[in-house]
């Protein structure tokens, strides 16, 4: 005999980890040959997915469609792509426990000081809720925005199918048009890695 569940909550706690299944495997999808899937599948122990800080960037006629993504940020406010239109925009993905991400977060932050409001930045915590990502943008200085990403994975999946983040930390740059250009898998570990990219991007427009 069937029974019906006794409330809503035990969908929506389904919902949510179905969900959130979902995301990785959109994400690991089509890189069944790309290492940092295969790190994951193996299992290394590790609470992260580390990158090699391999770069890749795409030539204009190579890049894919526009990318529109939202969400609440750690700060209570919120964060719409459409609203950066027109703009380079520095995406980074991260979360507080992430070992590598502790390493850049000063190295981004420089970087964002050095551009202003010449280059929008926004970070999409992948793991935390408030209470977790808060305190580590408040150790690291962090003043640019993060949306938290993780109840429901929506930039993750804005994301996926175009330029996949297999990895945390991974910073995306996106041209004028909204479009992936750069993505840097693993760690930023120099600043000029990221202004020698944002660099060549607001010369396209020049």
């Amino acid at each position: 005999m069937h029974r019906m569940p006794r409330s809503g909550s035990r969908l929506a706690r389904f919902a949510r980890y179905a969900a959130g299944g979902a995301v990785l495997a959109l994400l690991l999808t089509g890189c069944t040959s790309d290492p940092l899937a295969d790190q994951y599948r193996e299992g290394s122990g590790k609470n992260y997915i580390a990158g090699d800080g391999t770069i890749a960037e795409f030539a204009p006629d190579s890049r894919e469609e526009p990318v529109s993504f939202e969400g609440a940020t750690v700060d209570g406010g919120s964060f719409d792509s459409a609203d950066a239109a027109g703009e380079v925009v520095v995406v980074n993905f991260w979360y507080a426990g992430c070992a590598p991400c502790r390493v850049e977060a000063p190295i981004l932050q420089r970087v964002h000081e050095q551009y202003g409001d010449e280059v929008a930045f926004v970070g999409v915590n992948v793991r935390d809720q408030a209470g977790t990502a808060r305190p580590f943008e408040e150790d690291f200085g962090i003043t640019y925005p993060s949306i938290l990403d993780v109840d429901e994975g929506r930039v993750q999946l804005a994301f996926a199918g175009k330029v996949p983040a297999a990895a945390v930390p991974t910073t995306l740059v996106l041209d004028r048009d909204g479009r992936v250009a750069a993505r840097i898998l693993g760690q930023v570990k120099d600043a000029s890695i990221l202004t020698t990219i944002v660099d060549g991007l607001l010369d396209e427009a020049a």
